[in-house]
C-alpha cells in the first residue's frame, strides 16, 4: 500500500442523471472493495453536482472509503469531499492547495508526459495519473500513454500511481506489474451486468500473494 492510501481500484463515476441510481451502483463498487471514488460528471448542473457528490461522500463515509472531486474546487469545498483531482486546464496545485488545506489529496492528470508528474509532485500533489493506455469509449480522443512510461514514472516518483483509460480485468494486471498503485476505472466497473463482483476481481488484482 502507498503512503497516502492511493492504492488499488479507484472508481470513477460514470455521467448519470438520476441521483439515486447512481448511488446504487456507486454503494455496489464500495461493496466491492474500492477505497477511492472520483466523482466526475461532465454534463450535470451545478445543483445537480451538489446533490450527487454530497449523497456519494455520505456513501463514502459509511465505507470508510475517500471521495476526490474531479474538476470542481469550488463543489470539493462547498460538500467538503476529500480531494480533488486536477485536469490540464484545472489550474495549479499551489492553488488548489491554498484553498484545500494540507489534509486534502491532489491528484493531476499528466497524459503521456513524464514531466508533467515530476513538476506535480514538485508542486505538492498526492498522486499523478497516466493515460489513456488502451482505446476508451469515454474519451476515444485522448493521447495513448505507453506502458514504458509507467515503468520510467515508478523509478523517478515517490507519489502514488495511476493509470486510466480503457481498462478491464484483462489489462488492468500489465498495468499493475509496470507500476501502477491504481487504476481509475469507469465503463468496466459501472457498466458491468454486476459492479459489485466487478470490484471485487478488480480490488483482488493488488492482492500480493
Amino acid at each position: 500500500m502507498t503512503s497516502n492510501g492511493i492504492c488499488g481500484l479507484y472508481a470513477v463515476t460514470p455521467d448519470e442523471i438520476d441521483t439515486r441510481a447512481l448511488a446504487v451502483k456507486v454503494r455496489a463498487a464500495l461493496s466491492g472493495g474500492a477505497k477511492l471514488v472520483q466523482y466526475r460528471n461532465k454534463t450535470a448542473a451545478v445543483a445537480q453536482r451538489f446533490e450527487q457528490a454530497g449523497a456519494l461522500l455520505e456513501l463514502c463515509r459509511q465505507y470508510g472509503a475517500r471521495l476526490i472531486v474531479n474538476d470542481h474546487l469550488d463543489l470539493a469545498l462547498k460538500v467538503g469531499a476529500d480531494g480533488l483531482h486536477l485536469g490540464a486546464e484545472d489550474g495549479p496545485v499551489a492553488d488548489a492547495r491554498k484553498k484545500l488545506g494540507a489534509g486534502k489529496i491532489i491528484g493531476v492528470s499528466c497524459y503521456d508526459r513524464l514531466q508533467n508528474a515530476l513538476d506535480a509532485q514538485s508542486q505538492g500533489a498526492d498522486y499523478v495519473a497516466f493515460g489513456s493506455f488502451f482505446a476508451s469509449g469515454i474519451k476515444p480522443e485522448a493521447v495513448r500513454a505507453p506502458l514504458a512510461l509507467l515503468r520510467e514514472a515508478k523509478q523517478r516518483l515517490a507519489i502514488p500511481i495511476v493509470a486510466i483509460g480503457g481498462i478491464t480485468l484483462a489489462n488492468a494486471p500489465q498495468l499493475i506489474a509496470a507500476g501502477a498503485d491504481s487504476v481509475a476505472v469507469i465503463s468496466a466497473l459501472f457498466a458491468a451486468p454486476d459492479v459489485e463482483l466487478a470490484a471485487q476481481r478488480f480490488t483482488a488484482l493488488f492482492d500480493k500473494p
